[in-house]
């Protein structure tokens, strides 16, 4: 059925570039250039549509000619793997099992390498971080050298926060002790 619609399409073709040539023959003659230029457009344009039409023929037969390789292809095959399993009983289960068992540890080793992949990204961008937070370091005990006042400040600043650590640990000391005393009795 393809090869007869494709031949009847070749034809239709050939008959369409019949029929152009014809009508540049007709354009061409001496005595038809009253409107010339209007029908010189019209020649062009039905060229551009057979130029497309056959373009769009051979593109189509193309993917339809590979697709059908394609089926045959994935047919045969699927039909060895059928006859395949159907050959042998025992041996055909264990092989199936090993066949699981193998893409399983694929599947793991593909997980594994996921997780590699992942932690190494993790790694440099750590790294990368660290970098940035020793160059902001730098530059602030630069300024804290160069101005006494700021050093003052940023002093001032962490013995307020060891000041606020402290008293939060023993508060929180002393919360856990009257919490296990209480338990307890």
């Amino acid at each position: 059925m393809l090869v007869a619609m494709t031949t009847e399409l070749e034809q239709l073709l050939a008959k369409l570039t019949a029929v152009n040539d014809k009508m540049a023959e007709c354009i061409n003659t001496p005595g038809a250039s009253s409107h010339n230029a209007a029908m010189m457009h019209t020649l062009q344009r039905h060229r551009d549509i057979l130029q497309d039409y056959t373009h769009e023929f051979h593109k189509t037969k193309t993917n339809f000619f590979s697709l059908r390789e394609r089926e045959d292809l994935l047919g045969s095959v699927h039909r060895d793997i059928e006859s395949y399993k159907s050959g042998s009983g025992v041996n055909n289960r264990r092989t199936e099992l090993f066949l699981k068992e193998h893409e399983h540890l694929r599947n793991s080793d593909r997980l594994i390498d996921n997780a590699i992949s992942i932690a190494m990204a993790t790694k440099e961008n750590i790294t990368f971080q660290r970098g940035m937070l020793k160059s902001i370091q730098t530059r602030v005990t630069t300024l804290a050298n160069r101005f006494p006042t700021i050093n003052s400040l940023i002093q001032k600043i962490n013995l307020r926060k060891r000041r606020d650590s402290l008293v939060l640990g023993a508060v929180i000391g002393i919360c856990t002790i009257l919490l296990l005393l209480y338990t307890f009795h």
